[in-house]
């Protein structure tokens, strides 16, 4: 028996049994396939960041810059303070954004860098590093994290933001050792 006889003899054995014969069997291929591309398309899609949960009542971002990647204006306490809330509302991809700028704001209030708000985060790291070689690692590390979390989309852990805040702290230590 050859293949092309085999289906033929198939098909027609399944007409058999659906109401309506080859014709009642092609429609019925035709809805199944229908259901098979609507399941495809209405299925649940997996999202690679949390829902954004609502900050606690005190948590008050900073005036929204025209640029996000703007560092506000803030003194760097008052921008760690607000990691803080946001690492406590679970909100670590904000957290570890907060650090870096509280991180870059030291930087420039202490005279090491001079804000250049068109930079990347890379550049960021590698002028640190030039103007204070203690910071090299230190700020290179830190734009990595904050890479992987904003640029790659990874998903944002407490242990993200406890590496930025070990990290932020040794900036400070040796961002005064810089001057």
């Amino acid at each position: 028996m050859n293949v092309s006889r085999g289906w033929t003899e198939f098909v027609a054995d399944l007409a058999d049994h659906v109401p309506g014969g080859v014709a009642g069997l092609a429609a019925l291929v035709l809805l199944l396939a229908g259901i098979a591309l609507l399941a495809l398309y209405w299925r649940p899609r997996r999202r690679r960041h949390p829902e954004p949960v609502d900050p606690p009542a005190a948590v008050e971002p900073p005036e929204p810059a025209a640029d996000d990647d703007a560092v506000p204006e803030l003194p760097p306490a008052q921008l760690a303070s607000l990691a803080d809330r946001y690492a406590a509302a679970g909100r670590y991809a904000e957290a570890v954004r907060e650090r870096l700028r509280a991180m870059v704001r030291e930087l420039v209030e202490r005279g090491v860098l001079a804000h250049r708000p068109e930079w990347t985060v890379t550049e960021l790291a590698a002028a640190a590093g030039r103007a204070a070689p203690q910071l090299a690692g230190t700020m290179t590390e830190a734009a990595e994290v904050f890479s992987r979390i904003w640029y790659a989309r990874r998903t944002a852990t407490a242990a993200d933001d406890a590496r930025m805040r070990t990290l932020a702290t040794a900036v400070s230590e040796r961002a005064g050792a810089a001057r």
